[in-house]
């Protein structure tokens, strides 16, 4: 199995840490509002990858944080009335709302900063008596120029940096490209003591803290989204390894934005779309297979079209899936490996699910052309196993006596073209397709049902 890694700019053969376990950390999102589609990418993105590790026989240690103290956050607590802590958890049981609908697998551990306040503050100390952070009256700053191997995930200089990102320009650092640990809060948001005075944490300095908490000094995959390289992730790294003398990740996955007219989708620039909003339209299935149906890597363009291909290329594997289920034939069928061993090596290959996706549409049409009632059962299993692994499920909603009737029909029509009885062939077909479906006679002699569009 390979994997691009962010901090070698290449795709490199996994090797986890301990064979058949595998520790991954996703940078989950700041609850201050439903999350918009930028967000759900990473989310469904890392939960195929997951799937796929799991299939592959690997016990996965899988923590995803949500970040619960934040200035947005306190900015939308003021103007709900509430406290920093109580939007987050409204926040939180909305997110929930929308895992569940885009079928996220349940994630045990989902650590909030705010549960974490010790662990930070252990951290911070350590920086500080390690010589790699100061206090500054009540400030804490980590000292980039402390930090000899700065840049060491985004290949930036500190030339190159621009000061202050998420934080303000402050004369107290002792170098403009240092970035807080600790500072003191302002009016309305959540605090709490600490020796370097009464505060809260940095933005950056929680998933440093969360990661060592619940998974060790280095784990194996580290997610997020590209826009979070840096500085995010690179002063996530930069904390932890000068604090333990350990990478803190051996494989660093971020996925590509969510453009809508080829700009990043995001909320400070105000072109975002909440999935919630977007759910009610086409549904979560859509908005996965969407998601999926690019490599994680490539950027993808929200709109009609996009959304509209992945509601057709549901429809062709449920319609696939409804015709097999009226068998139940388990007939072996000759060459239908050859689509799981395409489907394994698309995600084998940097966990490609737009391949993966391929090789599920190419088992589609072979199924149409080979289905019989005795081998329909069989598959329909090899289907189901694949789409399963996608994070899909078939909800065969037609009634199945229904979809038997039509089958019976098609062979009526069947045998009456072969009498040339074409009115009553004629007459069967308008029957079908008042009933909802679309026939469709293949070169082959084979008649297609499919539902109506």
């Amino acid at each position: 199995m390979k994997i691009y890694n962010t901090a070698t700019r290449r795709k490199e053969d996994f090797k986890p840490l301990n064979e058949g376990k595998v520790s991954v950390y996703v940078c989950g999102p700041t609850v201050y509002n439903l999350i918009h589609l930028g967000n759900a990418r990473p989310i469904v993105v890392f939960d195929a990858v997951r799937r796929f590790l799991e299939y592959r026989g690997c016990d996965v240690d899988y923590v995803m944080n949500y970040t619960d103290v934040n200035e947005k956050i306190a900015k939308k607590a003021a103007a709900e009335g509430r406290t920093e802590l109580e939007t987050a958890e409204h926040y939180i049981s909305e997110l929930h709302i929308d895992l569940e609908g885009l079928n996220i697998k349940p994630i045990e551990l989902t650590p909030r900063v705010s549960e974490h306040i010790n662990e930070i503050i252990e951290l911070i100390q350590t920086l500080i008596d390690k010589g790699f952070a100061y206090n500054a009256d009540d400030t804490v700053f980590f000292s980039v120029e402390a930090d000899k191997g700065y840049g060491r995930l985004s290949g930036k200089r500190t030339e190159e940096l621009e000061a202050g990102a998420r934080v303000e320009i402050n004369e107290r650092k002792r170098s403009p490209f240092d970035f807080v640990l600790w500072e003191p809060a302002k009016d309305g948001e959540a605090s709490w003591d600490s020796p370097f005075g009464s505060g809260r944490p940095g933005w950056h300095i929680e998933c440093s803290a969360m990661v060592r908490k619940h998974l060790g000094e280095t784990i194996d995959i580290h997610c997020a989204g590209e826009d979070l390289i840096f500085p995010h992730n690179e002063n996530e790294a930069a904390q932890s390894e000068c604090a333990f003398d350990a990478p803190l990740a051996n494989y660093w996955m971020h996925n590509a934005m969510v453009m809508i007219d080829d700009e990043k989708m995001s909320k400070s620039l105000g072109n975002f779309f909440l999935l919630r909003e977007a759910a009610s339209i086409w549904g979560y299935d859509v908005i996965r297979f969407f998601i999926l149906s690019a490599h994680y890597r490539s950027p993808i363009n929200f709109g009609e079209e996009a959304l509209t291909a992945a509601k057709n290329g549901l429809e062709r594997i449920r319609n696939c899936a409804e015709k097999l289920s009226v068998s139940t034939g388990s007939e072996a069928v000759e060459g239908l490996e050859v689509y799981r061993q395409q489907f394994e090596a698309a995600m084998e290959d940097d966990f490609n699910t737009a391949n993966a996706i391929t090789a599920i549409f190419e088992l589609v049409k072979f199924a149409n052309i080979n289905a019989t009632i005795n081998n329909s059962k069989t598959l329909l299993k090899e289907l189901s196993d694949l789409y399963k692994l996608l994070g899909f499920e078939f909800k065969i909603e037609e009634d199945i006596n229904a979809v038997i009737h039509i089958n019976q029909l098609i062979a009526e029509r069947n045998e009456a073209k072969r009498e040339k009885d074409y009115a009553r062939a004629d007459e069967i077909k308008n029957l079908i397709r008042e009933m909802g479906y679309e026939l469709k006679d293949t070169r082959e002699g084979k008649t297609i049902w499919s539902k109506k569009t």
